[in-house]
């Protein structure tokens, strides 16, 4: 196969893909630089092969806007499978203990009361087998060698757990957590709680801040025409939307200051954001003629919005 050049094509926009079963984030990515011939494809936030569901890829200028779609919340499908624990706290490690698992397992409004309690913050220590870097040293390699990575715990957020199906050793949840928050570590977690052995046996990501596994498409249905399964990357963010004429393009692309009382603020599609705050000021999406073409921050004195990222070239989809 020809080697990929970066930035060999005009393509820009986002692409929501159902990550099937085994295949890595990375495999994903790969087929789609193949597809259209562009080396800068990147995807919104990591899904290990054991789990499918929504990935978000990020095509030509717009991998720029992984750095804020990652920071979203994700939905996510899970099942906990109680009585043995793994070596990577899922399905595809070794046992490496076992325990009975009690009877208050199988109790639902037991399950469905230890499960609202959960909602809150929490520091959640990783799992040996991740991609977290400390030292130089990634900690999956680290533990395949047999060490034990020092890890320190994470604030995570679950702003919600609830029962979906209940059996005599498994439940299935439905989590909405912060970005950041491994599953794998709450189903190893929640089985010590309950005073057993636990491990993550499925797994599927049905949202991610404002974009829906029902927006995704099969690796299958793919081809050449990826453009075509571009989803609205204003929508995916969910910033307020800022409205510009084709004249004041050149403005943006520039990177020059935008004055906030002269602007157009687009009503009808100011998005709730649903988890992400930008670190300096509120940020905005900037659109004209169905592209977006920057994001912008407001300065602390509300009077002028300033370049976060401009888009060389646009990022295209926006309805």
């Amino acid at each position: 196969m020809a080697r990929i050049r970066r930035g060999a094509t005009t393509i820009s926009g986002i692409v929501a893909i159902d990550k099937p079963l085994h295949s890595t984030s990375h495999d994903v990515v790969n087929r789609i630089r193949f597809l259209t011939g562009e080396g800068r494809v990147g995807h919104a936030g990591t899904l290990d092969p054991l789990a499918t569901g929504l990935l978000l890829v990020c095509i030509g200028p717009a991998t720029r806007l992984s750095h804020y779609l990652i920071k979203h919340d994700k939905v996510y499908q899970a099942r906990i499978s109680f009585g043995s624990a793994t070596t990577t706290d899922d399905a595809e490690g070794e046992v490496i203990a076992s325990s009975p698992v009690p009877d208050v397992v199988s109790d639902e409004l037991a399950a469905s009361s230890f499960l609202m309690a959960l909602s809150g913050e929490h520091e959640q220590l990783p799992p040996a087998f991740s991609a977290i870097k400390k030292n130089g040293q990634v900690a999956y390699k680290q533990a395949r060698k047999g060490e034990q990575p020092e890890l320190e715990p994470r604030r995570i957020l679950i702003r919600e757990a609830l029962l979906e199906a209940i059996g005599n050793q498994y439940w299935d949840v439905r989590f909405t957590v912060s970005a950041g928050t491994y599953i794998r570590a709450l189903a190893r977690d929640i089985g010590q709680a309950l005073g057993t052995c636990a491990h993550l046996g499925s797994l599927r990501r049905v949202r991610c801040g404002n974009s829906d596994i029902a927006q995704a498409f099969k690796m299958d249905q793919l081809d050449e025409r990826v453009e075509r399964c571009f989803i609205d990357p204003v929508d995916s963010l969910g910033f307020p939307v800022v409205s510009l004429d084709g004249s004041q393009k050149d403005q943006v692309r520039s990177g020059k200051a935008l004055c906030w009382e002269r602007l157009r603020t687009d009503r009808d599609r100011q998005m709730q954001r649903y988890s992400y705050q930008g670190i300096e000021g509120e940020l905005f999406s900037v659109v004209a003629d169905n592209e977006l073409l920057a994001i912008y921050r407001r300065d602390s004195e509300a009077t002028i919005l300033l370049p976060d990222i401009v888009l060389s070239g646009g990022v295209r989809g926006v309805r």
